[in-house]
C-alpha cells in the first residue's frame, strides 16, 4: 500500500491515508463494489424461492468478514506514505511532535488544577454531607427550612406534586432517621442493582455513609478514594471499608486521567460469613481404607463484596510477551473498565445525589447511549421473536450505560474543556 506521490503545494490530489486509521464497516471501501450475487442470463426469470434473501444475506456477510479481515490485518500499520516524505518535510512533522509535547505537558497542567478546583468545591460541600448524614442517621431532625426547600424542588421537579401537610406530619409515628437509606441508594442505580445480591442487601443494611475524598497533591499519583462506614453487623468485623483509585501520572491521548489501579480493604469476614463465597459440601471416599468423609469447599461467587478485591492489571511485559492470551487479557479488560465505572458512578453521581438515587429520581436522568437513528421498527414477526411474553415497554430491562473504553479505562466523566466543580 505505499504510494510514491510528490510533494506539490498546488496539487489538488489526495494523500493517501496514513497509518493507524480504525477499521469501520461504514464506510466504502475505495476498490471493492458492494457483494452481489451472480447476475441472471438474458431471457431466463428469476424464481422466487423462499430463502433467496437468506442467501444474498449471507454472501454480502460473507465479504463484508472477508474484507474486515484483510483490513483488521493492516490496521496500525505504515502505508509508506509519511516514509516517502522528503527529509525536511520529515524534520517538519517531528518538530510538529515536538510542539505536541508542550500541549500535552499543559493540559497535565490544566488537569491537575481542576483537580485541585474539585477538592476546593469537596471542602465546601463537606458540611452539607455531614448534616446529610446527620438526618439520615437521625442523630438531627431536619429545620423547617430544609423541608420547605425540598418541597419546592419537588414541586421544580413535578408540577403535580402534592406537598405534605401539616396534619399528616402530625399524625405520623415518629421514627429515627431513614431506615435502608444507603441500600436503597445503591439498589436505584441501575449498574450497581445488577451485582448486590440478596445476601448482600442484608449486609448493606448496617452501611452508614458513603465518603469521598481525593489523594493528598504530595502524592506521585493523583487519585481519590470512597469510604464505606458500617455499623456493627452479622457479616464482618470491618467498621470502615474503602476502595482507593489511582490514575496514572499523566493524562491519556483523550487528555482525561487515565485509571492506573485500584486499592481495596481486606474484608475481615466473620466465621462462616464471607458473602463473596459459596460453600459446597462434598462427600469423599478414602481408596484404601473405604471410609467416607464430608468435606466443605469454598467457591468464589458473585457479590458487591467483591468490589473491594479489584482485578490487578497485567504487566506490560506480559502482554508484549503473549503470556497472556487474547481471551484472558479481554476478561480483564472488562473487570477493569467495569470496576473503574463504579467506582466513578459512586464519585459524580451516588455520592453527591444520594437523596435523588435514593427516590429513584436519578433514574430519569440516565443518559442511553443509543442514537434514536440506530433503531428501526420492526415487523409483526420480528416483535413476536423479540419477547412473547412482554406486554409493555416497562417489561424492557433499562441497559446499563457502556463502561468507558480503553484496557485501563479513561477518566472520561471529566471535560477536557471545562474544570468540574465538584
Amino acid at each position: 500500500m505505499s504510494s510514491n506521490v510528490p510533494i506539490n503545494a498546488q496539487s489538488n490530489i489526495t494523500a493517501p491515508t496514513p497509518q493507524n486509521t480504525p477499521l469501520n464497516n461504514q464506510a466504502p471501501i475505495a476498490g471493492l463494489s458492494r457483494p452481489t450475487v451472480p447476475d441472471i442470463t438474458e431471457g431466463e426469470e428469476p424464481e422466487e424461492e423462499e430463502g433467496d434473501e437468506a442467501i444474498t444475506a449471507g454472501a454480502q456477510a460473507a465479504m463484508l468478514d472477508l474484507v474486515q479481515g484483510r483490513l483488521a490485518g493492516l490496521v496500525g500499520k505504515s502505508s509508506g506514505y509519511i516514509e516517502s516524505l522528503p527529509v525536511e518535510v520529515k524534520r517538519k512533522v517531528k518538530a510538529l511532535k515536538g510542539v505536541q509535547v508542550k500541549q500535552n505537558e499543559l493540559q497535565n497542567q490544566y488537569k491537575r488544577e481542576c483537580l485541585e478546583l474539585e477538592k476546593k468545591y469537596l471542602e465546601l460541600t463537606n458540611p452539607l454531607y455531614e448534616r446529610r448524614h446527620a438526618i439520615i442517621s437521625g442523630s438531627a431532625e431536619p429545620s423547617p427550612e430544609e423541608i420547605e426547600a425540598g418541597e419546592q424542588q419537588s414541586l421544580k421537579d413535578d408540577p403535580e406534586y402534592t406537598p405534605i401537610s401539616k396534619d399528616e406530619a402530625a399524625s405520623d409515628s415518629p421514627a429515627k432517621g431513614i431506615p435502608e437509606f444507603w441500600l436503597t441508594a445503591l439498589r436505584n442505580h441501575i449498574g450497581l442493582s445488577e451485582i448486590i445480591t440478596e445476601r448482600d442487601a442484608e449486609a448493606l443494611k448496617s452501611l452508614l455513609d458513603i465518603k469521598l475524598s481525593y489523594l493528598p497533591s504530595s502524592d506521585p499519583k493523583p487519585g481519590f478514594k470512597i469510604t464505606f462506614t458500617f455499623a456493627p453487623n452479622d457479616y464482618f468485623e470491618n467498621e470502615v471499608l474503602e476502595k482507593t483509585y489511582v490514575y496514572q501520572e499523566e493524562v491519556g491521548y483523550s487528555g482525561d486521567f487515565v485509571y492506573d489501579r485500584g486499592i481495596g480493604t481486606e474484608i475481615k469476614w466473620k466465621e462462616d460469613k464471607d458473602l463473596t463465597k459459596e460453600f459446597e459440601i462434598k462427600k469423599q471416599r478414602n481408596k484404601n481404607t473405604n471410609r467416607t468423609r464430608l468435606v466443605r469447599k469454598a467457591h468464589p461467587t458473585e457479590s458487591f463484596f467483591n468490589f473491594f478485591s479489584p482485578p490487578v492489571p497485567p504487566e506490560e511485559d506480559a502482554v508484549e510477551n503473549g503470556d497472556i492470551d487474547e481471551e484472558e487479557l479481554e476478561e480483564i479488560e472488562e473487570k477493569l473498565e467495569l470496576d473503574y465505572q463504579i467506582g466513578e458512578d459512586l464519585k459524580e453521581k451516588i455520592i453527591p445525589r444520594a437523596v435523588d438515587y435514593f427516590t429513584g429520581k436519578a433514574l430519569d436522568y440516565e443518559v442511553m447511549d443509543d442514537d434514536e437513528d440506530d433503531f428501526e421498527d420492526l415487523d409483526d414477526e420480528d416483535e413476536d421473536e423479540f419477547d412473547e411474553d412482554s406486554d409493555s415497554e416497562a417489561d424492557v430491562p433499562a441497559r446499563r450505560r457502556a463502561p468507558p473504553k480503553g484496557r485501563r479505562g479513561a477518566a472520561g466523566n471529566t471535560n477536557p474543556e471545562e474544570c468540574k466543580q465538584q
